[in-house]
């Protein structure tokens, strides 16, 4: 009998840490400054229109006469639905909420390549309906299944081949991952990350950058958005060669953050016991959903405006009419989520010997599929507990809101997803604190960020706030050097 020749394949990681420090030490000066005459030059010619409707004027969406259901005709890219949400053991333990159902999982990929012995990333200006400010900076490709199969009879999807039919290139990440479980219902997307040798053809509105500037960028108010963060976060930033490329400054926090990136430098709690912990709480967390109609939904209710809560806050769905030139379709009207208020997220951070950890909160959320996910330590709208119970105040809010400012390592607005949340922002905060036993919570955790970085290898373990936090976490490596 014939031997199969089969052929062994190393199991070291392509995408090493040496690799991504020297990207990450590459960001200059010059190169911010000839990104921002690139920006500049777009944002005066990538216009984009957007004006708010009523949702009985959306073309192409209907509401359905029994239910009040609002979806596409086409039966394609997402419905907006009612929600109806137990959690027995919570201080608020019951309530209903429209969210929306998009089934398809997208695509969220970014191209890398070495140019001149430099990882560069492939990154995209895009100017989304909800976005804050217009253009934002997004991944190389940032479809919807709907988008790139041409539901909306438009062009197709720039570079989608190369994340389509990957056998000619080098994949290094590529994993399943939730987006926000407050507002949509078991939605996920494919954040990938895939390194080409080749030649790529440059198109308008598209630019090779290297981590050090996407990480200057991201101290920006409203200019790398979530669907790029949460790919960044997705890249194995963490291994012992980041110690040496980035330690160049005797800085404690600065060292501690790195030392936090190498496995060998340990953490106060091991993998093993993290991931018990993660079972445990999804295990006794008791948490039931059921479909109910939108219309007449109790709490809410529809004008020919919009779909608000009784008491003002949280959310309202509205309807937008969008003109652009610089799209796959030049005009569409859709519904949207509008939040109420800007939102509070951050992680607390504290050095316990040396090593920078992280306070993580196993949070659970309606539209999560495996019940819980490691969320930052705060994540809120503070307007929204003008009108609930005091025990349902966020446990270290006061410690977040109350930080020294030599406490703050991060402190930015960014925007959320911009293809169905309007004007959703949220501001993001890294602040350093005493380790104190006072901040011992079942729900809570230590971890550093290479453990982060170990659980994002894997879907549904952070939620995509953390995962845009951990990106924050990465650009301070950058930061603390200027």
């Amino acid at each position: 009998m014939q031997a199969t020749p089969y052929t062994l394949t190393s199991t070291h990681d392509v995408l090493t840490p040496l690799r991504i420090a020297r990207s990450v030490i590459a960001g200059t000066d010059v190169e911010e400054a000839a990104f921002a005459r690139w920006f500049d030059d777009l944002r005066s010619r990538f216009q984009m229109k957007v004006q708010r409707v009523d949702l009985d004027a959306l073309v192409g969406w209907s509401t359905a006469p029994d239910t009040g259901d609002i979806a596409h005709d086409s039966g394609k890219f997402f419905r907006i639905e009612g929600l109806e949400v137990h959690f027995p053991h919570r201080p608020v333990k019951a309530w209903s909420q429209p969210i929306i159902n998009q089934p398809e999982v997208g695509i969220l990929g970014i191209l890398v390549r070495e140019i001149e012995g430099v990882l560069h990333c492939l990154i995209q200006a895009k100017a989304e309906p909800g976005n804050y400010h217009g253009l934002q900076l997004c991944p190389t490709v940032q479809a919807t299944r709907s988008n790139y199969t041409k539901v909306h009879g438009g062009s197709s999807v720039p570079y989608l081949e190369y994340f389509r039919d990957t056998t000619r290139h080098r994949v290094l990440t590529d994993v399943r991952q939730s987006e926000q479980g407050a507002w949509f219902r078991q939605k996920r997307n494919r954040n990938m990350v895939v390194e080409v040798s080749e030649d790529v053809e440059l198109l308008d509105g598209f630019r090779w950058v290297t981590l050090g500037l996407v990480h200057r960028l991201l101290h920006r108010e409203d200019l790398i958005n979530m669907d790029l963060r949460t790919v960044l976060s997705c890249i194995p930033f963490a291994g012992p060669d980041l110690r040496t490329a980035l330690t160049v400054r005797g800085d404690d926090f600065h060292a501690a953050l790195v030392a936090s990136c190498n496995e060998e430098s340990g953490g106060l709690h091991a993998m093993s016991d993290i991931l018990s912990w993660i079972t445990e709480v999804r295990t006794r967390t008791e948490v039931s959903t059921r479909d109910v109609p939108l219309g007449g939904l109790p709490g809410w209710h529809r004008s020919a405006e919009k779909i608000s809560h009784r008491s003002g806050l949280f959310f309202d769905v509205i309807g937008v009419d969008v003109r652009s030139g610089a799209r796959e379709v030049n005009a569409w009207t859709q519904p949207m989520i509008a939040p109420i208020g800007t939102g509070l997220v951050a992680f607390l951070v504290t050095r316990i010997l040396g090593v920078l950890h992280v306070l993580v909160h196993a949070r659970a959320e309606p539209g999560y599929l495996d019940v819980v996910e490691l969320a930052p330590t705060v994540q809120c709208t503070p307007d929204n507990y003008a009108v609930l119970p005091r025990a349902a105040r966020p446990s270290f809010v006061d410690e977040v809101l109350g930080a020294a400012p030599e406490q703050i390592r991060f402190d930015t607005l960014l925007s959320e997803e911009g293809g169905r949340f309007y004007h959703s922002r949220n501001k993001y905060m890294i602040v350093e604190v005493d380790p104190e036993p006072g901040f011992e919570h079942p729900d809570f955790r230590w971890l550093t960020l290479h453990q982060l970085v170990d659980l994002l290898r894997h879907s549904h373990y952070l939620n995509v706030q953390a995962r845009s936090l951990v990106a924050c976490l990465h650009s301070l490596s950058a930061r603390e050097r200027r």
